[in-house]
């Protein structure tokens, strides 16, 4: 019987072989373009200048471009740093059934693997989508228990990268793109633990992954083997870094339904755990007038306990803790309107009125939501006011979800707001229009180093 990862091979060659489907076609720009408008401020992040400094004397030696320092690099370096550089502000995109932001190390790989062998716009966007479908699955298998000690973008994200990088190297070879499979499986890293301090780590866990995954199939293309049952061995990925995979959840509906269609979006520049009860703040503060906001006296939410145990911080003393910190961004919400850039600069973390507030956010573990991650992400919200009232919101899912998307002006705008401050108003007009038609494109038609 083949294993898993020879079935996952098998569906590549078929999608090497099929005419990609419009609609997956189209969130596949969707896709590219979030990833850009997560890049260009994650470049000016201290853990990407810091790791991009790092490899100064290597820039100008390849290929693969590193938008936003207006240079080049080796394609593990490129990926290296552009994973790092469009996981940096936690605006990335995120695949819910999974824990996980496929975007990072999929897109990352695939740009520095595509500009290094010339591929054209249209293999880059099917590169994308293999990755995203590949990673997304096996995310979605050893989940929930899976994130208990191990950070997914970091983990999952080497399967993303490997299979991204092979379809490029060889789309229509099954070995190739299995050994770099099962090569990616023995690289994955990333510890919840740096979750949990004020470290540069989760940032480099993103970049990892793109890098690792190149590794992997550049390897597997030369001929370098990997253990073929890697996944489901019994000393394997799923029996060290979970418990009891659903390792029906690799195959099913794959090469027919696409996970990359229903990707979540940001529209909170912070822990996707948080954002249910964001939107819910975001709703209730309507009601209220200026004085009626001032008033509040408590702010109390209901949600699922890994929501808790990522975003309790009562007390976060950088921006990286402040977009863990549930009381934080509740409170953000409530006095700002909206969680994004700004509200993590360094006035607004210092602000008395705000850290006074956050130490009157309840958060409550729901049994019932916990139950339901991480298919779903929902919370429940209630604002107290001085005079006793309660106004009461609960939301179900989040803003970005595929139940409720944001729509492709929506995301035209983050991409406009987020890239702008980077590159200009021109360019980043330019850059956009362009992935909207990278189909016809070769990738080198973007010229990314020029756009600084």
């Amino acid at each position: 019987m083949a294993t898993l990862i020879e079935q996952l091979a098998d569906y590549s060659v078929h999608e090497a072989n099929s005419t990609l489907r419009g609609d997956v076609q189209h969130h596949a720009k969707r896709a590219v373009l979030d990833w850009f408008a997560a890049l260009y401020p994650g470049t000016r992040e201290p853990v990407a200048e810091r790791l991009a400094q790092s490899y100064a004397d290597e820039r100008g030696t390849g290929r693969s471009s590193l938008p936003g320092y207006g240079a080049t690099a080796l394609p593990t370096t490129a990926a290296w740093i552009n994973g790092t550089s469009s996981h940096a502000v936690e605006f990335d995109d995120i695949f819910k059934d999974a824990i996980y932001h496929p975007g990072v190390p999929t897109i990352s790989a695939a740009l520095a693997m595509g500009e290094h062998i010339g591929a054209s716009g249209g293999e880059f966007l099917r590169a994308v989508v293999v990755g995203y479908e590949i990673s997304t699955r096996i995310g979605a298998a050893v989940q929930p228990s899976h994130y208990h000690f191990f950070h997914t973008t970091g983990t999952i994200g080497c399967f993303a990268s490997a299979a991204a990088a092979a379809f490029l190297l060889a789309p229509k070879d099954r070995q190739v793109m299995a050994h770099a499979l099962a090569t990616a499986g023995s690289f994955a890293a990333g510890l919840q633990q740096a979750f949990r301090s004020d470290s540069m780590t989760k940032a480099l866990h993103g970049g990892h992954a793109a890098s690792a995954g190149i590794t992997a199939a550049r390897a597997a293309a030369s001929g370098v083997t990997g253990a073929l049952d890697i996944l489901e061995g019994e000393v394997g990925f799923g029996a060290a870094m979970s418990t009891n995979p659903q390792w029906h959840k690799v195959t099913e509906g794959l090469g027919s339904s696409y996970n990359i269609t229903r990707i979540t979006q940001k529209t909170h520049c912070c822990c996707g755990h948080t954002f249910a009860a964001i939107d819910a703040v975001q709703l209730l503060r309507e009601q209220l007038s200026q004085t009626e906001r001032d008033q509040v006296v408590r702010i109390e939410v209901d949600t699922y306990k890994t929501a808790l145990d990522v975003t309790g911080n009562y007390a976060p003393v950088s921006a990286y803790q402040a977009k863990f910190s549930m009381p934080y961004v509740l409170v953000q919400a409530l006095r700002y309107g909206s969680v994004r850039l700004e509200a993590f600069c360094a006035e607004r973390l210092a602000e008395p009125a705000s850290l006074l507030m956050m130490q009157k956010v309840v958060m409550n573990a729901c049994p019932e939501l916990t139950r339901q991650f991480p298919l779903a992400r929902a919370a429940r919200v209630r604002l107290v006011l001085q005079d006793g009232r309660v106004l009461e919101h609960f939301s179900p899912f989040r803003k970005g979800d595929p139940e409720a998307p944001l729509t492709d002006l929506e995301l035209e705008q983050k991409f406009a707001e987020l890239v702008t401050p980077v590159i200009g108003c021109d360019a980043t007009r330019w850059l956009g229009s362009q992935v909207w038609k990278l189909e016809e494109l070769q990738l080198s038609d973007l010229n990314l180093v020029s756009l600084g």
